[in-house]
């Protein structure tokens, strides 16, 4: 099932959100789909940190020790987590504003299927190529925001215009939410959590 919604969601996205909304799993099912999906971009990054390495127009090839690498990948995978949770809470309370009185298992399934694309693009690290990767992010990016504006509507039952008003809204909390990770993770190399390099 699991998988069959991850397909679901490029085949046929609004389709597929109908079946989300008409069968409703548990909080727990939402979980395992996201503690599944995050393991993407933290496993990726691993691997690419650690046996492929990045070149960023020059000649050399910079890689991670593995410790730093596994520090960094662990931290990446919750800081995911916890970033759809708190994206997943921002739509459950932004809910009433916009007519909607869904359950924090609705908010949190919206949440972790539009974040599924986004996600996805992990595999892309494995192709450090820095044109590559910011083509593929801004693609899982682009779709990730389409699932959303399509979802919302059907999730939340209500009118699509209303619903166009709400996704917008949960845009801005979500690039909001991105630049306070992005300040964070600035604040916590600075006390030299930072990666390691091999050289």
């Amino acid at each position: 099932m699991l998988l069959n919604h991850i397909w679901g969601l490029y085949a046929h996205p609004k389709d597929e959100w109908h079946t989300i909304d008409d069968h409703h799993e548990s909080l727990s099912y939402s979980l395992t789909h996201l503690a599944f999906i995050a393991l993407i971009p933290s496993v990726c990054t691993f691997i690419s940190a650690t046996m492929i390495g990045w070149t960023f127009g020059t000649q050399n090839t910079i890689m991670m020790t593995t410790g730093s690498a596994l520090v960094m990948s662990v931290g990446m995978y919750f800081t995911l987590i916890g970033g759809v949770f708190a994206l997943a809470y921002l739509t459950f309370w932004m809910a009433k504003t916009f007519g909607a009185s869904p359950t924090f298992t609705q908010s949190m399934e919206l949440a972790a299927y539009t974040a599924t694309p986004l996600f996805m693009t992990g595999l892309a690290v494995l192709y450090p190529d820095p044109v590559f990767l910011m083509l593929v992010g801004l693609a899982g990016l682009a779709y990730s925001v389409y699932l959303l504006y399509s979802g919302v509507p059907i999730i939340m039952h209500i009118p699509e215009e209303r619903g166009f008003i709400y996704a917008s809204s949960v845009v801005t909390c979500g690039l909001i939410l991105l630049v306070c990770i992005m300040v964070g993770s600035v604040i916590v190399w600075s006390w030299g959590i930072g990666p390691v390099y091999t050289y």
